[in-house]
């Protein structure tokens, strides 16, 4: 291959793997099998290996995420990022366009666009490369979240060649779309954690996050719709939108120019009853005048913009009556009400369910009473929800309605730890849906991913008897003859299968740890406990002062664990799957050293840094040749420390006279 092909090649691969992100991450709706994406990597990674010289920065091949930051910075807005006037009537908007009229006159145009449901953000590029990410805040000055928007698939890090300004501002809305808001919900209440309301609580939040890795693990998008330079490259706003398409940016096709107000009127009818079809949410319109020179000429208020208004659509509520409240039992054990409705036509979709949370919604907030008129909306929620009931229309001796007290499915008392609202059912080893919930959870993609063996598989094998728990799946080899019989499975099937259990024993440690299905313990969590203790015998006689010394576990999580290893059928679980021949050590990976300055040295890295996370560090050391240790002791040669170092580390280091050094001391050492 010769230099030129193997250029075109790799900007080839480059692309295609970025749109194959971006569609699997972003949009949740991959368009490629795992495992040929994998290949097309791991073709790229060769070429760039091969061909340093065209690597993008940027690649698919570089992993993102793992910065740690302390605290975000607060950084003045060049140009001040002020809201929107807001209307919820067409006869506003017919007096914002009388009003513009007469300032201006006729000759005018409006741009038409969708108004995304999500958070503000400020992009700052100097020299075609991303130099700092600003969120709204006050309107004046705003949080800078660089290193958590660099994590944003469709925000370019580098711009490619054009005629883009040395320094610009380009703003736009950070949002999640909705299916991936759909499964990282689901993986919170799997995991026992509060959902969020909605995608846009849950793009908030994330954006707040201060280890960047975890921030990179929930897709988010962003939509850019305004530029600011010092000097005015452009006439129209229109033209800007579609400059900054040229230059890589991610801008919403859906935006439309209109020549009058009747334009405007009739595009936000159409969106009013569209929006349901996006895969995002949006909560209105914006209409802005198109060009710059009117716009200056209107001019702003103290708050906002006279050549702006944002339209905002009704939130969808209807009525209906509550026919009963039901009960969901998750694998966490975790119990959860449900209003079972009365059908009704909500937002494009026949609505017969409602989420009602936790036991203070029912008899608090909104006090219901059996087969109660009640309202429901779904603006900006997912799930319908009940807002308020109709107490005029309430039925004369209709009794309240109050949570129940036992689990019910297994009928096991409920209990409510102190500062949560939801009840739990205690009886993890003998209540159906938490059986079957566990093991759904081990078998799934992120956990043992186990082919030929589906959800409605797990269900029915536990229906008959077969499995009752994790263990049993790895003995339905020793049953196959029993499975023929059922007639549910043919012999292809069952060999599929048997296969895929079969394949699941190569699968690491933290994948079974996080299939346990322990509380609080989700991906990110197992990795970061296999890293720390290595085996499940380390893990399983951790105290919760040891487990909390281990990087990002927290008080809650530890208690978890404790708690979980204490419980006896749990380790005899344990027993039997290493019996079964699961990975529960560690897969130490060959490290080919950089240098060997550290050889000889043992380090502890304790404490939060700005510059690298503890792992980057722990990779740097033994890279150079030296070594981490579990605990201290006299044989440490360093303690690493960042900030908000366990106190208890600092003094037996202390004691000890074990040198403590700094992240940079460290660099110093092998550079």
């Amino acid at each position: 291959m010769s230099p030129n092909q193997a250029k075109d090649q790799i900007a080839a691969l480059t692309a295609e793997l970025r749109q194959h992100t971006y569609n699997y991450y972003v949009l949740a709706m991959p368009t490629i099998a795992d495992y040929d994406f994998d290949k097309k990597l791991e073709q790229l990674a060769a070429l760039e290996k091969q061909y340093p010289e065209f690597a993008d920065p940027e690649s698919p091949t570089q992993v993102v995420g793992g910065d740690i930051t302390k605290e975000f910075v607060t950084v003045k807005h060049r140009w001040p990022m002020l809201s929107l006037g807001n209307t919820y009537n067409e006869q506003e908007l017919v007096e914002f366009d009388a009003r513009v009229r007469k300032a201006i006159g006729d000759n005018f145009e409006y741009v038409c666009e969708l108004k995304f449901d999500g958070l503000s953000m400020s992009l700052t590029y100097e020299n075609g490369k991303l130099a700092r990410a600003v969120t709204r805040g006050d309107g004046t000055k705003g949080d800078e979240v660089t290193t958590n928007v660099r994590t944003i698939h469709s925000i370019p890090k580098k711009l490619a060649i054009g005629n883009y300004p040395e320094l610009f501002e380009i703003r736009g809305e950070v949002f999640m779309h909705l299916k991936a808001f759909e499964r990282l919900n689901k993986e919170r209440v799997d995991n026992g954690e509060v959902p969020y309301a909605n995608p846009r609580n849950f793009a908030s939040g994330t954006m707040k996050l201060q280890d960047s890795a975890e921030v990179a693990r929930r897709p988010l998008d962003c939509f850019l719709y305004g530029l600011y330079t010092e000097k005015t490259l452009f006439k129209t706003h229109w033209e800007s939108l579609e400059a900054v398409k040229k230059w890589g940016f991610h801008v919403d096709d859906h935006s439309r120019l209109c020549s009058d107000i009747a334009g405007v009127l009739n595009f936000i009818n159409h969106w009013d009853k569209e929006r349901f079809n996006l895969s995002y949410d949006i909560d209105g319109i914006v209409i802005k005048v198109n060009n710059y020179s009117q716009q200056q000429e209107l001019g702003f208020t103290a708050k906002s913009p006279r050549w702006a208004i944002s339209y905002k659509f009704k939130a969808e509520r209807v009525e209906t009556e509550l026919l009963a409240v039901t009960y969901q039992v998750g694998r966490t054990g975790a119990v959860t009400p449900v209003a079972n409705l009365k059908p009704v036509l909500l937002a494009g979709t026949t609505v017969k369910r409602a989420t009602l949370h936790n036991a203070d919604e029912i008899t608090e907030r909104l006090k219901l009473h059996e087969h109660d008129t009640v309202f429901v909306e779904k603006g900006g929620e997912i799930i319908p929800k009940i807002i308020s009931v109709n107490l005029d229309k309430r039925l004369p001796g209709a009794k309240p309605i109050k949570y129940i007290t036992h689990c019910p499915a297994c009928n096991t008392e409920l209990l409510r730890t102190e500062g949560e609202a939801a009840w739990y059912c205690p009886n993890d080893e003998g209540c159906p849906p938490q059986i079957v919930g566990k093991m759904q959870h081990y078998i799934g993609r992120k956990a043992m991913n186990i082919d030929g063996l589906g959800d409605e598989t797990i269900e029915t094998l536990y229906r008959q008897e077969f499995i009752k728990h994790i263990s049993d799946i790895y003995r339905l080899k020793d049953r196959a003859d029993e499975l023929k019989k059922l007639g549910r499975f043919g012999e292809k099937s069952i060999n599929n299968m048997l296969d895929g259990i079969e394949k699941s024993k190569e699968q690491p440690f933290e994948k079974v740890l996080f299939g346990l299905g322990i509380r609080y313990v989700g991906e990110t969590v197992a990795k970061k406990l296999v890293a720390h203790f290595k085996t499940i015998d380390n893990l399983m006689a951790a105290t919760a002062e040891e487990l909390t010394a281990a990087e990002e576990i927290g008080g809650r999580i530890a208690e978890s664990i404790t708690s979980y290893f204490a419980d006896e059928s749990h380790r005899e679980e344990i027993e039997k799957l290493k019996e079964s021949g699961l990975q529960f050590v560690e897969v130490e990976t060959e490290v080919t050293l950089a240098s060997e300055k550290l050889s000889g040295q043992s380090f502890i890295i304790s404490g939060v840094f700005e510059k690298y996370s503890r792992d980057e560090l722990k990779d740097i050391i033994e890279q150079n040749g030296g070594k981490i240790l579990s605990s201290i002791s006299a044989k440490l040669n360093y303690l690493v420390a960042g900030d908000n170092m366990g106190p208890a580390k600092l003094e037996k280091a202390t004691k000890l006279n074990v040198p403590i050094i700094s992240d940079e001391d460290l660099l110093a050492m092998i550079s």
